[in-house]
């Protein structure tokens, strides 16, 4: 982590990632403040000791006057909205964002002429919790937070995103906008969508099937006590992504459910699945030590080395 004073940053959106984000920056020693569209949440924040307000265009001037690394934190709905205010008052300013998709975000942004300055970002951290009250500066301790490595992607606000995402306490992944939003469509956006139907099915058992869950019942659903407007806004916007895996899914539970009815087996699944989640807990991360940003070929040197396991601990 370094501990000389860093850039500012300005987050626009103080919900649990953004506010916790923020809380985070200024406990390493970030001149940090934000926006956000609700009252209360930005009432919340400021009585917490945090420069919070509910005017966009007041703390976007701020943003440019000062140089800010921007950091966009609202679900995939209300980006446009922060795009277009970004590309008014502060379009010299180099600009991220913690979306949990990417190459709809990059589009966006295209739209707004902000590209020279933008590299997408994406910290895999999160509760079911939302809003200010449910931030925490050590969200993203060890975590790992994608940054994009996409074509065009400049060298200086590139190491300004990662940077922040390492002061944060996170593990960088290198990754191009459109493989992220694959990959996150199996390991994030598939099990928000298992999770509202094993509590569907669980809770169609009525309050004895309720009564008698347990740990395996409380943990498969726990994302399903994310706020449904939020869960939509996270996983509609993958959509080409997630049906292609919920299709593959929908394949693999229909040969388990045949190999069920004419063997009274669930071996294949159960041993494959198995095997998948000690693969998982097997995994190990290494360290990328030998790129150099706006080095010949850094960026696809950098995509191959996140495809592989690698991740960034240090600039």
């Amino acid at each position: 982590m370094t501990s000389a004073k860093n850039a500012p940053v300005c987050v626009l959106g103080t919900g649990l990632i953004g506010g916790s984000l923020l809380r985070a920056a200024v406990a390493a020693g970030y001149d940090g403040w934000g926006y956000n569209r609700s009252a209360a949440g930005a009432q919340a924040a400021r009585a917490d000791g945090f420069d919070v307000t509910e005017n966009l265009t007041a703390t976007l001037r701020r943003a440019a006057e000062t140089d800010a690394l921007i950091v966009v934190a609202v679900p995939m709905p209300a980006v446009e909205h922060m795009l277009s205010a970004i590309a008014t008052y502060a379009p010299g300013c180099t600009l991220t964002d913690v979306v949990s998709v990417k190459a709809p975000v990059a589009a966006a942004v295209r739209a707004h002429g902000l590209t020279d300055r933008y590299v997408g970002g994406h910290p895999m951290a999160g509760t079911a919790e939302s809003g200010w009250a449910a931030t925490d500066p050590g969200l993203f301790r060890d975590a790992v937070w994608a940054v994009g490595v996409d074509e065009g992607t400049h060298a200086e606000p590139w190491s300004r995103v990662v940077r922040l995402a390492l002061d944060c306490g996170a593990v960088v992944v290198p990754v191009l906008a459109e493989e992220h939003d694959r990959a996150v469509a199996r390991i994030s956006h598939l099990p928000h969508v298992l999770a509202e139907a094993l509590a569907t099915a669980g809770a169609a058992g009525g309050e004895l099937a309720l009564g008698l869950a347990a740990g395996s019942f409380r943990d498969g659903t726990r994302v399903a006590g994310t706020a449904p407007d939020l869960v939509r806004a996270i996983c509609e916007p993958n959509s080409t992504a997630l049906l292609e895996v919920l299709d593959e899914t929908l394949r693999i539970l229909g040969a388990a459910r045949d190999s069920l009815r004419a063997k009274q087996s669930l071996a294949d699944l159960v041993e494959a699945g198995h095997d998948a989640r000690q693969r998982y807990e097997s995994a190990r991360r290494w360290e990328i030590t030998d790129v150099r940003p706006g080095a010949s070929n850094w960026l696809e040197d950098l995509r191959a080395a996140g495809m592989r396991g690698g991740v960034i601990t240090r600039l």
